[in-house]
Order: C-alpha cells, then sequence, then structure tokens
C-alpha cells in the first residue's frame, strides 16, 4: 500500500523536519519563479466535498510550481453523488492518478481511500485531524520565532480537527500546548492521548482548561479557529451560545508573553472568535501563516509524491 497522510502520527519528527526542509527549499525556488520539475509527468486530483479557498488553491498552484498537473474532483460532479461506493471511486482514480489530496466530511473516507486507491492519499481536512495545515503552522512558528522547542501554543476555541492535530504536532517538536475549550466542545481523548505519548519523550507539557484567561500566562503563540465548522451549522445557535468569551482579543494578549503571536486557519469570523484589531495588528502572523500554506503543500507533495 503507498504511503499516506491522513493524520499527525503518520509521519515522524524526523521526518516532520525533513519537510521543514523541503519547504524552505522550494519556497526560496518559488518565490524565485524557478521552473521546478519535482512532479513533472505526474497527476494530482483534488478530492473535494467541502469548499475551499486556501486548501484546493495551495494544492493546485504547489503541484503546477512543481511541474505536476492538478484536476479538481468536487464530489458534487461525481458518482459519489449518486451513491457509487468510496472504494470503487478510490481504485478507478487510483489508475488515472499519481496522488489524491482529500477533503472530507468523514475521517473514515481518507481511510477507505487509502486502503483502496494504491496511491498516496493526503488528508486536505476530515473531522478527526488536519495534518497539512499544522505542517504549515508549524513551519511558520519556526519560520517567525527560529525555533519550536521549548515554545508554548495556546488554542482558543473549539476543539475540531485543528486541536486535535495541533495537540499531536506540538508534542512531536517538543512545543508545549494549552487549549481552552467550553465543555461539550473538547479534543478527541483518543487523540489527545496519543499526543502525550509523544509529549513524554520529547518533553513537551500538554494541558486543557475551559477558560482562555486560565490558559494564556506564558503563551508565545496564540491560535484560533471559527466557532461553526463546515458541517456543524445545524448546531449554530447552540455553539454562539457556547463559545461566548472565546475570543482572542487585547485583553486576552496582556495575559500572555510579551509579542506573543496571533494565528488563525481562516477563514476567519471578526468579532467572534478573535478581533479585528488583532488578526490586523502587528501581533498578527496569520497572512504569512496563510500564504506558507502553498509552500507547505509543496514540502507534503514532495516528501509524499516526489
Amino acid at each position: 500500500m503507498a504511503r499516506s497522510f491522513l493524520k499527525m502520527q503518520d509521519i515522524s519528527a524526523d521526518e516532520l523536519n525533513k519537510i521543514f526542509g523541503i519547504i524552505k527549499s522550494r519556497k526560496g525556488e518559488i518565490e524565485k519563479r524557478k521552473g521546478l520539475k519535482v512532479l513533472q509527468n505526474k497527476v494530482v486530483g483534488l478530492l473535494f466535498e467541502k469548499p475551499s479557498t486556501r486548501t484546493r488553491t495551495s494544492f493546485e498552484a504547489a503541484t503546477d510550481r512543481l511541474g505536476g498537473s492538478a484536476i479538481y474532483l468536487p464530489s458534487s460532479e461525481m458518482q459519489l453523488k449518486r451513491g457509487e461506493p468510496i472504494k470503487d471511486t478510490a481504485r478507478i482514480l487510483g489508475s488515472y492518478l499519481d496522488g489524491l489530496v482529500a477533503r472530507v466530511f468523514g475521517h473514515q473516507d481518507v481511510v477507505d481511500l487509502a486502503q483502496y486507491a494504491g496511491m498516496p492519499i493526503i488528508n486536505g481536512l476530515s473531522d478527526m485531524e488536519h495534518p497539512t495545515q499544522v505542517v504549515c503552522d508549524l513551519y511558520t512558528v519556526l519560520e517567525v520565532r527560529k525555533k519550536l522547542k521549548g515554545l508554548t501554543m495556546t488554542y482558543i476555541g473549539d476543539g475540531d480537527n485543528m486541536c486535535n492535530s495541533l495537540y499531536v504536532g506540538c508534542a512531536m517538536v517538543g512545543m508545549n500546548m494549552n487549549a481552552a475549550c467550553p465543555p461539550g466542545y473538547k479534543p478527541d481523548e483518543a487523540t489527545l492521548e496519543k499526543a502525550r505519548e509523544i509529549a513524554k519523550k520529547t518533553g513537551a507539557k500538554l494541558n486543557l482548561y475551559d477558560h482562555p484567561q486560565e490558559a494564556a500566562p506564558g503563551t508565545d503563540v496564540f491560535y484560533t479557529d471559527v466557532w461553526v465548522s463546515m458541517g456543524d451549522e445545524a448546531e449554530k445557535d447552540a455553539r454562539m451560545k457556547a463559545f461566548q468569551g472565546y475570543q482572542i482579543n487585547a485583553d486576552l494578549l496582556k495575559l500572555a508573553n510579551a509579542g506573543a503571536s496571533v494565528m488563525h486557519c481562516l477563514p476567519a469570523h471578526r468579532g467572534l472568535e478573535i478581533t479585528d484589531d488583532v488578526i490586523e495588528g502587528p501581533q498578527s502572523i496569520v497572512w504569512q501563516q496563510g500564504a506558507n500554506k502553498m509552500y507547505g503543500a509543496a514540502g507534503i507533495l514532495e516528501f509524499f509524491l516526489g
């Protein structure tokens, strides 16, 4: 079976560092518009069940920049919509393509794709994890802070796929992580336990709090995500009530280390999970983080398909 990237644990800390090295090299070359042939004669499919701005565009652009070809495959225009089993779709796509980036609702879908496709499957987002985003995020922190080990990231909000993947990723690189999530919206306990096992080896300290003000002291990097993710729209009213106060704002920044950076995986809802003055302020590295999605995609594609 071809090697896939479905969750952060699918790579080792050494391999993550190797990917960081690829990202750094390719970023410099792509910025200079060098013609690269890393993925020459390779075709990458993008199977998307959910709308996307950054993940779709970054992987399409990265494939093109590396000399390959990308095909966008919205599930609404495929036989999946009419009930074709995912294993049947996987087998056929595997005979046409060299790799597939999948953005799905249920994590089991990427697991099934990987089982039957016979090519690398890259999880571009599922309800359980968002590993490609975390590779980009940790690389951005490394770029800004020149190190990862010993820093403290504090995540505010929904214990969702981002929170799950960040816990594992931070543990892998020896970065401390706090999360403040309201009752009923905590991260996946099994994933958190796996992260704790990794943290025992790297020295990372992982903490989970109920309130942002408890988690903020000692923070070097704040991180947040939307209160209502795609697929959770039916819970909007309950979520809007539960997440009141789980916001990165100027008052919260005052509780952190001086000059703490602020991150958001986007799209951002100003006035909800983050205030406009913070995301547009001097401590925000959100736009550098967003730009790095393409370079992160390039590093991941090269590592798994190159």
